[in-house]
């Protein structure tokens, strides 16, 4: 089994910036896949970012540049740098992981833009 703890989450006005972090609690040296999810309220869960094996990152069409993901593998951690956000950026983010035993997901973080 592997957890997945997410941090960084909060409240910002529109325009600004936050860092999620996620920290797993094992090696993701050789993970598959690892990134982040958000799901809005009434809404299905959509794809923000991922990073694979070989540093190759795919975004939503919604982040048009705003967003940086990247990993540390020393620390076991994948970041999500978001700025410029926007209300409708409002959601609960949830990181990621696929590792050859299985798919992990965290709890869910909260991020609120405010206008």
């Amino acid at each position: 089994q592997v957890q997945l703890v997410e941090s960084g989450g909060g409240m910002v006005q529109s325009g600004g910036s936050l860092r999620l972090s996620c920290q797993a609690s094992r090696s993701i040296f050789s993970i598959w896949n690892m990134g982040w999810y958000r799901q809005a309220t009434g809404k299905e869960r959509e794809l923000v970012a991922t990073i694979n094996s070989g540093l190759n990152t795919v975004y939503g069409d919604f982040v048009k540049g705003r967003f940086t993901i990247a990993r540390d593998d020393a620390k076991n951690t994948v970041y999500l740098q978001m700025n410029s956000l926007e209300p409708v950026d409002t959601a609960v983010y949830f990181c990621y992981a696929r590792f050859r035993t299985g798919d992990y997901w965290g709890q869910g973080i909260q991020v609120t833009v405010s206008p």
